[in-house]
């Protein structure tokens, strides 16, 4: 059947007029360049539109947290940028590159006006960086025994639970250390501190002055202090606590004086010491005599020691007014008395 078909078709293709088909091929042809030459032409239009005329931008969305409690007013008279702050309508120049948002975040920050929710909305956009911060556990640690150093506080103050609420609601992944490890982590400043002090002394060019003092608390417990005053290699001076800790008795200026040379050979200073500055108590002057002694005997004081020891000026100055004191003490008490009664008395 289907060769009966094609045999039939074969047939009349034969005998249709040749020419007549070669002209209708040729329409068709010539039908078809002009409909490429039409597409091409739209596409080279289309492409010269792209060339010449300018694109449209998307207009860029306002991401600062200042948008979320002001308005756009648009630009004034100069081209400048105008905002309005929702709570109290003052109108702002800001959020352009000239101005940008500075005025708009200081405005924020003081504005009494503006809604807790736009304010409490601004707190939760923040928070989500807030979230993307790191906290050294190290670093931490140690600002907390830096504060408890400087302000002095005591070791248990890293114990205290309304320290610890409040610790743990600014930071919800902190963990709180106990006193003892305050107490380490401060011993471990402290070395550091020693350490570089010791180097700092050994390299000093010069001799160290010391001044020292003794005195009993409250609680009948003896304590010694022992500070150098020295001139650092950028001619500065400077005043260092070496050492103040516990004295325990008898205060005797022998005893003191094995003190005080104990501390020197800790620190590795006792051959470039030059003076020691004391009050005027008799054990002061027993102890310094004790201790020129051993220092004379290895050489290492200046003159043999002739200006090791100095009396404190200040001690003396005292003395001196305290006994002056006396002779008008009977007047200076009334003086006193008539001065508190005055004050009692209310009269002006």
């Amino acid at each position: 059947m289907a060769s009966l078909f094609v045999g039939h078709t074969v047939q009349v293709i034969n005998e249709m007029d040749s020419e007549t088909i070669g002209n209708e091929i040729i329409d068709e042809v010539n039908v078809v360049d002009l409909e490429n030459e039409t597409i091409q032409g739209v596409n080279e239009l289309r492409r010269i539109e792209d060339d010449v005329l300018p694109k449209s931008k998307k207009a860029k969305t306002s991401s600062a947290d200042c948008w979320k409690v002001f308005t756009k007013l648009g630009a004034d008279k100069d081209g400048n940028l105008l905002a309005k702050c929702n709570g109290c309508s003052k109108i702002l120049k800001g959020g352009d590159r000239k101005y940008g948002t500075t005025s708009l975040n200081r405005h924020m920050k003081k504005c009494t006006k503006i809604k807790y929710a736009d304010v409490g909305q601004v707190m939760m956009d923040l928070q989500g960086r807030l979230k993307n911060l790191t906290i050294d556990k190290k670093v931490s640690r140690s600002m907390c025994v830096t504060a408890i150093i400087a302000h002095d506080l005591p070791y248990k103050f890293v114990e205290f639970q309304k320290i610890r609420d409040w610790m743990k609601y600014l930071n919800p992944e902190f963990s709180p250390i106990s006193r003892n490890t305050a107490k380490a982590d401060v011993d471990e400043i402290f070395k550091t501190k020693k350490e570089a002090l010791n180097k700092e002394l050994a390299n000093i060019p010069s001799r160290i002055s010391l001044t020292s003092d003794m005195w009993t608390a409250c609680t009948s417990e003896g304590y010694i202090c022992l500070t150098a005053h020295y001139v650092d290699s950028n001619w500065n001076l400077k005043s260092k606590i070496l050492n103040f800790c516990h004295m325990p008795p008898p205060h005797t200026g022998s005893e003191m004086s094995k003190k005080i040379l104990d501390f020197l050979s800790d620190w590795g200073i006792e051959k470039k010491i030059f003076s020691l500055t004391l009050d005027n108590a008799s054990a002061n002057d027993v102890m310094q005599a004790h201790l020129k002694r051993q220092l004379v005997l290895q050489n290492w004081l200046s003159s043999e020691g002739e200006f090791f020891h100095v009396r404190c000026s200040a001690h003396v100055l005292n003395l001196i007014v305290q006994e002056g004191l006396k002779v008008i003490g009977d007047a200076l008490e009334k003086i006193r008395e008539s001065v508190k009664y005055v004050k009692g008395s209310g009269v002006e």
